[in-house]
């Protein structure tokens, strides 16, 4: 089964531009702010994806899939994705609204109809568990009790199928201060609850707008994290007692904001 991310569109209402925080790499470097449209890197990647041989099986969405939250970008999103030429599932990061999510997509069958947008898909080879990490009003994440006790619930109910978990936040830190600052709470909480379910294959997260595979044993031996696009190979082997977590690499414009 192939799987194929995408992440933090950013998606703004037709006509309008995504205001992108811009800045350079060393410390004191001010931030600045870029304008473009980010309609067409996403139309790109959709083609990019249909092209593909042999096609992914499912394509997901790890959040910020629109700029503002508004009703018009989650349409524009939904037009986008429409060209897409295998199933799709979303879920919500800081900059979307549950609200408005819930009602653009409000024909789609794996969204629950009230609460926080955390669902299990059961009809392929793979297992994607999607989770709500979203705060409204806030730039991190968080996972309460109430979400993390619905992950584990979901986990112990199919325990031998190979799982995926979507979330937004990646739990783990990245060494970029500005993001780090507003990173995940609870992750230790996360880490407690995948360490009990071995079926759990991969976590993949959005947010950082760069490629990030780091390794987290789940036995308290710590692994290095290899920054960067990661070798396929290693991506489709089994990692025995590690755990590998990925963020998502966007198009180039954009590399600052989360």
């Amino acid at each position: 089964m192939i799987l194929a991310q995408l992440s933090d569109t950013h998606i703004v209402a037709a006509g309008k531009l995504f205001r992108c925080p811009m800045q350079g790499t060393a410390p004191n470097d001010a931030r600045a702010r870029r304008e473009f449209g980010t309609a067409p890197y996403l139309a790109r990647a959709v083609a990019t994806l249909n092209a593909l041989v042999p096609r992914p099986d499912i394509a997901v969405v790890t959040g910020d899939l629109v700029d503002h939250g508004e009703p018009e970008e989650y349409e524009q999103l939904r037009h986008l994705l429409a060209r897409l030429s295998m199933p799709v599932f979303v879920i919500p990061g800081n900059h979307d609204a549950r609200e408005p999510l819930r009602e653009a997509f409000r024909d789609v069958r794996y969204l629950p109809a009230d609460g926080y947008l955390q669902y299990a898909i059961e009809d392929y080879p793979l297992r994607p568990v999607a989770l709500d990490t979203l705060v409204p009003g806030k730039h991190g994440g968080m996972l309460c009790a109430e979400r993390l006790g619905w992950l584990d619930a979901a986990l112990a109910a199919q325990p031998d199928r190979p799982t995926v978990i979507l979330m937004h936040h990646p739990p783990f830190a990245t060494g970029i201060t500005y993001m780090d600052n507003h990173g995940l709470d609870n992750a230790v909480g996360l880490a407690e609850i995948v360490a009990r379910h071995p079926q759990v294959e991969r976590i993949l997260c959005g947010h950082l707008h760069r490629a990030i595979d780091p390794a987290l044993c789940r036995h308290g031996r710590r692994h290095g994290a290899e920054h960067g696009a990661p070798d396929p190979a290693q991506s489709r082997r089994r990692c025995g007692d590690q755990l590998h977590l990925r963020a998502a690499r966007l198009p180039a414009p954009c590399l600052a904001s989360g």
